[in-house]
């Protein structure tokens, strides 16, 4: 890989403070454990962060598998905090280069999932000053945010896309993300023009107590795309869900 610095690099060190809401070189194990984890926003930000030597069992009925599942029919259940992000479910295609100027850089402006019948704006997102992540206004509830400082869907590394499970008023946009599956198709449209296709490599329902950090905001070489909302029990006292949903999905054709 290049050694430029990637908005993801550049952005840790001063912005992921604490870490705890959803949530391209080696990035180092201290500064993923600062990467904040991602709630859908229906709720106060949760504390959610990897917890290296634990082993996660889910009540004791099985051990985590090594891998990421691919969802679909099968239960969703989280994969070892250890475990690699799933491989490609189809061949995957060059990254699309990022510019070498602030002012050329492009933004998602939509993101299109057939399956789910989405099409939703894309608006962006960043972190407070306690390290959680920004989510759409809960007024929006058709909205995603994208967080700013991962990479432009199409380019290098892992870029993050979060959205509402649901709201007050009833169902939101990501209300059917843990439906896909792996093969399944995301469109992301962006600024300049260029429309790029993920396919679904895999799917977990993960609790925001053991987020798997490295999984999710880990460096890869290819582009890769992270849809994340929530999931689990609902609890009404805390206003809140106990787990993530996290789609992990791989760029498999890019035009424009």
């Amino acid at each position: 890989m290049s050694e430029r610095k990637t908005p993801m690099q550049r952005a840790m060190p001063g912005l992921l403070i604490a870490g705890s809401l959803a949530g391209v070189g080696a990035v180092m194990v201290g500064l993923l454990s600062l990467a904040p984890t991602v709630d859908d926003g229906s709720s106060p930000a949760l504390v959610a962060q990897d917890q290296p030597g634990v082993q996660i069992e889910n009540a004791g009925a099985f051990v985590l598998p090594a891998t990421v599942g691919p969802g679909g029919d099968a239960p969703l259940t989280p994969a070892r905090l250890e475990a690699p992000p799933p491989p490609a479910a189809l061949p995957t295609v060059a990254p699309i280069k990022a510019p070498k100027t602030k002012a050329a850089k492009a933004r998602p402006t939509r993101i299109r999932i057939p399956k789910l019948k989405v099409n939703a704006p894309i608006g962006a997102v960043t972190v407070d000053i306690k390290g959680n992540l920004g989510v759409p206004p809960l007024s929006r509830p058709n909205q995603t945010g994208w967080y700013r400082f991962s990479p432009v869907p199409g380019e290098v590394g892992p870029a993050i896309i979060n959205g509402h499970v649901s709201t007050r008023k009833g169902p939101a946009v990501f209300d059917r993300l843990r439906n896909l599956a792996k093969g399944d198709q995301i469109y992301v449209y962006r600024s300049d023009g260029k429309v790029t296709r993920f396919t679904v490599s895999g799917i977990e329902q993960a609790s925001k107590s053991a987020f798997p950090t490295n999984r999710v905001y880990g460096n890869t070489n290819d582009s890769q795309l992270r849809l994340i909302t929530c999931g689990g029990v609902y609890n009404k006292q805390a206003h809140s869900y106990t787990d993530n949903i996290i789609v992990y999905a791989t760029l498999s054709k890019k035009k424009g």
